[in-house]
Order: C-alpha cells, then sequence, then structure tokens
C-alpha cells in the first residue's frame, strides 16, 4: 500500500494494534488490513531481583505501556501526517507464565512473580507426580501451590489469579479472559475441550481442599478463549490507560491475549503439524506442534498449545542472550574509547559475523550464559561465567562463536530428548527474536544446534507484537469457516518463505562437540554459584 492508502486506512479507524510485554521490551506494531507493519513504537525495561523474587512493578507496566504508545502514535503522525484516534482492533501479549493474584476488590496481593524464577521446586515436582503431566517450575499453578506449600498468608484471599498479559486485557477491556496458548501455561488444557483439564483441576482441588479455602481453582482462573473469539472492547477507562492525552477513543474490539510462545507462532506462521519455531532473546524456546501425544512426561519438555489448541511440545530456557549482549556492549563501550562511534547494528553485526570464522571446536572455550536458574541443567540459581584452559586458542572469532553456542546450549539439552529419544519430526524451524537479525548468523547457529533446517522471515524482527496484532486482524476479518492457519498461510505469508540456511553437517558436529565438553564442565558453574554470593 502506498502512504496515502495507509493513511486512509487509519483515519478510518481500521489499523490494528498490537503491544507485547517481552522481558526487556515493550513493543508496539501497527499493521494495515493486509497485516502489514506501518508504524511502531517500543520502551525499554528491566526486571528487579526483589526479595529474591524476579518481578516487575505495575506502575512500570502502565508507564512503558504509555510510553511504547505514545511512541508508536508519535511514529503514525511523522509518517502519515495524522493523528491516531481510532483503531480497528487490539490485541495484547506478554512473557507467559508467571503469578499476580488479586482480591474480590481487584487489589494486588502479592509482587508479580516472572517466568524467571526457580522457587517453585517443590510444588512442581509435587503436581507433575499428582497430575501425571510435566508442570514446570514457571507456570502460574506452580507459583500458587508453592504460595500454598508456603503458608503465604494472602491465598485465602485470591479471587483472581492471571498472568501479565492476561492483567493488561482485564485493565483495558474489564474482561477475565486468556487465550488458549497463554492458558496453557497456567494449568494444562484437554485438546478436546479447548479448556482447562476438568479431570486434573479436580486432582488439584482435591490436593488442597484440606486447607478450606473459599474458592475453587475455576473460581479463580481466567476464562479460556480460542483465536478468532471477541474478546471484550476497549473501555473509556481502558483507552485513558493506553493513552493518558485522551487521543485515542474507546470501542476498539480485543482479541484473546496471548503470551510470547503463542504470538511467536503466529509470526512465523508455525501453527500447523511439524511445523516449528524458535523464539531467541532474553529467553529462549522452541515450539513444535506435534502430530502425536509424546510417549512419556518429561521434566523438560512443556506441553502448550496454539492459539487454535493443538498441542505443542516446549523447551524453554530462562537464559539465551542476556551474556551474550553485555560482552557486546562491552566491547561497545571499548569502541566508544576508542573514539569509534558504532551504532548497535554494525556492532553486533560485525562481532555476530565473526563468529563464523572460529574454529570447529571453538578452540577449547567454554561459557554459561546464566544470569538466572535454569530448570533443564538443574539450577536454581547462576552466574554468568567464561572459562579456558592456558593452551585454548583465545581469538575474538572463537570467542564470540561460543558464547552463541551457550546462548543455545540448554535448549539444545532439551531438544535431543524431543527429536532424539521422542522421536518428533520437525520438517522446518522459524527462527525470530534478537538472535537472528544478524543475516545468516543465528541461524547457521540455529541450524546446527537442532539439524534441521532454519528460516528467518524479514519480518522476523517485528516478533511478538506483530504476532498479537495478526490476531487482532484474523479476529477482525474472520468469517464462518475461516481458520488460522489459512488466514495466515493464504493472506499474510503467502509468497513469503524467508531465507533457509541447511544445517551442515561440520557445523552439527562443532555443536556436539562443544555440548559434551557444556555438559561436563557444569560443575564449574556450580562451584561459581557456591562461591559468589
Amino acid at each position: 500500500m502506498n502512504t496515502s492508502e495507509i493513511r486512509g486506512i487509519i483515519e478510518a479507524g481500521q489499523a490494528r494494534l498490537g503491544v507485547e510485554f517481552g522481558s526487556t521490551r515493550i513493543k508496539a506494531v501497527l499493521i494495515d488490513t493486509a497485516g502489514n507493519p506501518i508504524a511502531q513504537g517500543d520502551h525499554e525495561w528491566e526486571n528487579q531481583l526483589v526479595d529474591n523474587i524476579w518481578t516487575y512493578a505495575m506502575e512500570d507496566v502502565w508507564s512503558g505501556f504509555q510510553d511504547c504508545y505514545a511512541n508508536m502514535a508519535k511514529d503514525v503522525e511523522a509518517r502519515y501526517g495524522v493523528k491516531l484516534t481510532r483503531l480497528g482492533a487490539i490485541g495484547i501479549s506478554a512473557m507467559m507464565h508467571g503469578y499476580i493474584p488479586f482480591d474480590g476488590e481487584g487489589n494486588q496481593l502479592a509482587g508479580f512473580r516472572t517466568w524467571r524464577n526457580t522457587i517453585t521446586g517443590e510444588a512442581a515436582a509435587a503436581l507433575t507426580e499428582k497430575l501425571s503431566f510435566n508442570i514446570p517450575q514457571r507456570w502460574s499453578i506452580a507459583h500458587l501451590y508453592q504460595a500454598i506449600l508456603n503458608g503465604e498468608a494472602h491465598v485465602p484471599q485470591i479471587r483472581f489469579l492471571t498472568t501479565l498479559a492476561g492483567y493488561v486485557h482485564w485493565m483495558l477491556t474489564g474482561e477475565k479472559v486468556l487465550g488458549i496458548g497463554e492458558a496453557s501455561g497456567m494449568f494444562p488444557i484437554d485438546s478436546e475441550t479447548n479448556d482447562y483439564d476438568a479431570a486434573k483441576m479436580a486432582i488439584f482441588d482435591a490436593l488442597v481442599a484440606d486447607r478450606g479455602f473459599a474458592w475453587k481453582l475455576r473460581d479463580i482462573l481466567p476464562g479460556v478463549l480460542m483465536a478468532g473469539d471477541p474478546a471484550g472492547r476497549l473501555t473509556e477507562a481502558g483507552a485513558k490507560l493506553l493513552d493518558p492525552t485522551g487521543t485515542l477513543q474507546p470501542g476498539a474490539p480485543l482479541c484473546p491475549p496471548e503470551g510470547d510462545a503463542g504470538t511467536g507462532m503466529v509470526a512465523t506462521n508455525s501453527v500447523a503439524p511439524r511445523t516449528g519455531n524458535v523464539s531467541a532473546g532474553t529467553s529462549v524456546f522452541a515450539m513444535i506442534v506435534l502430530e502425536k501425544a509424546l510417549k512419556k512426561v518429561h521434566p523438560e519438555i512443556d506441553m502448550v498449545t496454539t492459539p487454535t489448541g493443538k498441542p505443542v511440545a516446549m523447551v524453554h530456557c530462562n537464559n539465551c542472550t542476556s551474556d551474550l549482549n553485555a560482552w557486546v556492549k562491552l566491547f561497545g563501550e571499548f569502541a566508544d574509547v576508542m573514539g569509534m562511534k558504532l551504532d548497535a547494528n554494525t556492532l553486533y553485526g560485525t562481532l555476530y559475523r565473526k563468529a563464523l570464522e572460529a574454529d570447529a571446536d571453538c578452540g577449547g572455550l567454554l561459557a554459561y550464559n546464566y544470569y538466572s536458574g535454569e530448570h533443564i541443567t538443574g539450577f536454581e540459581e547462576g552466574r554468568p561465567l567464561f572459562a579456558r584452559t592456558p593452551e585454548s586458542r583465545f581469538t575474538l572469532a572463537n570467542f564470540m562463536r561460543t558464547h552463541l553456542y551457550a546462548a543455545l546450549s540448554s535448549l539444545k539439552i532439551g531438544l535431543n530428548i524431543l527429536l532424539d529419544d521422542e522421536g518428533v519430526q520437525v520438517d522446518q524451524i522459524l527462527g525470530h527474536g534478537g538472535l537472528f537479525k544478524t543475516k545468516g548468523v543465528g541461524q547457521s547457529i540455529m541450524a546446527a544446534a537442532m539439524n534441521v533446517p532454519v528460516a528467518v522471515m524479514e519480518t522476523a524482527g517485528e516478533g511478538g507484537a506483530w504476532g498479537i496484532a495478526l490476531l487482532a486482524g484474523y479476529m477482525a476479518d474472520r468469517k464462518d469457516g475461516d481458520t488460522l492457519e489459512g488466514y495466515l498461510t493464504d493472506r499474510i505469508f503467502a509468497g513469503k518463505l524467508g531465507e533457509v540456511v541447511e544445517p551442515r553437517a561440520q557445523d552439527v558436529d562443532s555443536f556436539n562437540e562443544y555440548i559434551k565438553r557444556y555438559t561436563a564442565g557444569l560443575g564449574i558453574e556450580r562451584a561459581a554459584v557456591e562461591a559468589m554470593r
């Protein structure tokens, strides 16, 4: 579309907005009626470790949301010369999982406990056994049960428990709902009913019956909606929360709020069986849509769903690029001191591409990127760590490739279970997130890790904010008989296959050898956790 056509769509109130609350950035993407991004805005933020709990303050949620929206609205005015007053549809997404409890008056009862926490080991293990279903530590139900086991005083007062996406959606619309993909990270889903698993809910209620709570689990969880379902409208109060200037008018319909896993699937058109995607940023997760159920329960593998309820095997790791980013910023600081002003794309691109020149064994170098705990390898805490022997080949290329490998090593350990032990078949993986912004590099490392072709589309950098905007568009445009798979394939991704990198045998062998060294050296990381307190 040309500028005049896009201006007309904005003025007619037909543009769709997607907002995603990521780990380090809140991003807004405005799309036209064909799904093309036409404006964007963002706001950087960071979690805090408060009383040994990773959290975000709710005031930061709203100040960040408003700044992000304001930046997007400024982008609209600068590009098209019009103010954004009406929207055709809105979608809200955020980091999955976590714990935000409220009482019957809407008062928050405890600080937001994010996905990053590894403080629910006792509860997660007990629930996995009782429910015969893997319950990861970051799931909402694990946080709830751990709070019960801890005897936390707020638990009897809970009348609503939700995630960050569910909370923001509730404040904008008054609706206590979630998309099914996001709901599947709170409590197990029954893919036959596309709702919480009733039998497992009954087991949980029986497990806590002696506590005498006034609530049953279903009473306090959000309702479950499917992609395409209407999920309320932007209220007057919600419009003021989003845009305190009063320029944005209420009334826009909202799609069901989804987690970053679901929006990643949509943003990469990975919602059909044998498709998959990897989101690689602060954390990293791989999602593979299954043809059939897994043979057994694996604590390393999460079972969630697509936004339409199809079963998905998920390998999630808490740590990915944070340590890598810290090293790149250090090199950037050195460049500044030397009088070289490099923009982020040049800095990252130069260092990432240098990694392709590394020795096959990375020179014998070793790194652990554990800013926080990592359940795949059994760590409740982490310490970023780099190690080498005196005879190692300490070059920039080897250093960078080592840290790129380290960013994906925990993921590879989990994927080996899924691909090798379970024999899950994947035709192609689509990558998105910051790791893939430098053309070819993140792809080749991921292809080596998975031994599967990896594609990255031009829209990979748009990520989940674009994905939730597409879900908002699907809801707005949906007619009887339309499917999300058809909408994405025929209308959004037609002719956009992306660039594909095939795994090279020597790279696969290189990563496999690195993983042996990585696994053997985990004791170094354990010693660092104990010694550095």
